[in-house]
């Protein structure tokens, strides 16, 4: 054969052990709930998939190619958004164009309000290890000790206002917060908009004399019930958490408090990352 019976050939590799129709069945029943397709469980992984096929097909594939599976059939891995059940899609979406015109409105500055707790106990999220760490460790205070803040964002520039609260979140305090962020809103000469939510001491009738009698030049915006969505402080919120709470160890509440306001304080001026970030689409 000389030189050309070294050459390797063509190899046919294993066969499929699922064919093109099959293939398209998993493809649809992956799109209902396991328990639709006779199995336990809410949720599909490489374990549910691999029963699922055994039973229907007599196939026994492994998790690792159910896995790959998943990945042929164009899934990804996604944490799923929480939406309220009992939120008004139609009315949110009413109010939604109604911020985005309040936004272009030169005349007007459009903040976002809302008040927040952060847990001495810290918080957990995924993080990259070195390969010699098999157990990556957290300590965590045993406490149930948190510190509260109001704060408002204003979505032009990014400034960034805020308030510690040592007392409760009520009516009270929620009148002291709303005259500081009236003094420092009201000095660009716009009109201003807060948007708030409806917690029921934004409505109280304690600083009910005060919005009427500003209300020409600083307005709360109520968002619509259960729609915790569309206020864009939301994230900050999150930054903040994932800026400086994240896994860290906490000893005290004021180190919480240290750290919180440290990132705060960077907000303090316009901020192009805030801007960007509670941006209304």
């Amino acid at each position: 054969m000389g030189l050309a019976g070294l050459l390797e050939g063509e190899r046919s590799g294993r066969p499929r052990r699922l064919n093109d129709k099959q293939i398209q069945e998993v493809n649809a029943v992956l799109r209902r709930m396991p328990r639709e397709a006779g199995l336990s469980g809410n949720l599909w992984d490489g374990k549910t998939l691999a029963s699922w096929i055994e039973q229907r097909y007599g196939v026994d594939l492994g998790v690792r190619q159910c896995q790959r599976l998943f990945r042929q059939l164009g899934f990804r891995i996604r944490k799923p958004r929480p939406v309220i059940a009992k939120a008004d899609p139609e009315l949110q979406k009413v109010h939604k164009k109604k911020l985005q015109a309040l936004r272009q409105d030169d005349g007007v500055d459009l903040w976002a309000t809302d008040e927040v707790h952060f847990q001495q106990h810290g918080s957990r999220c995924l993080m990259w290890v070195p390969p010699e760490t098999k157990d990556p460790v957290l300590l965590h205070h045993p406490t149930r000790r948190c510190v509260g803040y109001f704060g408002a964002v204003r979505l032009r520039d990014g400034k960034f206002w805020f308030r510690r609260e040592t007392d409760r979140f009520n009516a009270a305090t929620f009148f002291e917060f709303m005259r500081g962020l009236r003094r420092v809103s009201v000095r660009t000469g716009r009109r201003v908009v807060v948007i708030t939510d409806n917690a029921r001491y934004h409505h109280a009738r304690l600083h009910k004399d005060l919005r009427e009698r500003h209300l020409a030049d600083f307005e709360l915006d109520y968002l619509p019930p259960y729609s915790p969505d569309l206020n864009p402080i939301e994230r900050v919120w999150k930054l903040t958490r994932r800026r400086c709470l994240h896994n860290r160890y906490f000893p005290s509440l004021q180190e919480v408090i240290d750290a919180v306001e440290g990132v705060f304080a960077g907000w303090a001026n316009r901020n192009e990352a805030l801007r960007r970030l509670c941006a209304i689409t």
